[in-house]
């Protein structure tokens, strides 16, 4: 089996190549008969993919770029948002890997495992249920990626907005506050840049369980079903 809709947010995500223009009619009637997607978000996604299509690559690359690539605040790695540069991200990402491998898919060296786009890759081999118990781990992470890029004015807030609806949960209040308390990157100001990647970890205090319907991110991987019982298709 596999969920289409996880598959196209991943594509949406990733770093934009030629391939949308070719495969853009079919992105669009895959989205159109969606049955997890919401009526007005298929038509907001097959618009999005319409006018990206015909943009020049050269710029959708250097908006991506700007957008997900100069800084902490829109990083697209999810352990970013949570473990920071500190110990734990390394373990985390080998146990991620791990998973990843026992579903059966396969990544390349160079590709760090808390990639969304990856991740939603993942996430489209599972059966829907397990699909949206894992997405609920990040859905704070969405949900203030989601807040940065509708202030920015960016197009890609649509599909952070999307994915919150997947999850189909509330974020825990007090977390959701931890991310938003942290300062926004400037990305003409690199030598601010530069100081904020050698700050350190991200750290969250207690939650609010009473108020809170999701995990935590730091959750992630021990919602994860154990090696042999991950369901869905191999690659």
């Amino acid at each position: 089996m596999s969920i289409a809709e996880y598959k196209i947010l991943s594509f949406l995500l990733s770093y934009p190549s030629e391939g949308l223009a070719v495969v853009v009619d079919e992105v669009v009637q895959k989205i159109d008969a969606s049955g997890l997607f919401a009526p007005a978000r298929r038509a907001q996604l097959a618009a999005l993919v319409a006018a990206m299509a015909l943009e020049d690559v050269l710029d959708l690359q250097a908006e991506y770029v700007e957008l997900f690539d100069r800084g902490r605040a829109l990083s697209l790695h999810l352990f970013e948002h949570v473990h920071g540069e500190s110990r734990d991200r390394g373990q985390a990402m080998v146990s991620l890997r791990e998973r990843y491998q026992a579903a059966g898919l396969d990544i390349s060296a160079n590709e760090l495992p808390d990639y969304l786009p990856l991740f939603l890759e993942f996430l489209s081999q599972q059966d829907e249920a397990t699909a949206r118990s894992l997405l609920q781990d990040v859905v704070h992470i969405l949900q203030v990626l989601a807040e940065r890029h509708a202030r920015r004015g960016s197009r890609y807030a649509l599909l952070f907005e999307v994915l919150q609806e997947l999850a189909a949960c509330k974020a825990d209040r007090a977390v959701l506050a931890e991310l938003r308390s942290a300062p926004a990157d400037d990305p003409s100001d690199l030598e601010a840049l530069d100081r904020s990647w050698e700050e350190s970890e991200v750290r969250f205090g207690p939650g609010d369980a009473a108020t809170s319907s999701c995990p935590r991110a730091s959750e992630m991987l021990s919602r994860m079903p154990p090696t042999g019982e991950i369901v869905g298709e191999k690659a």
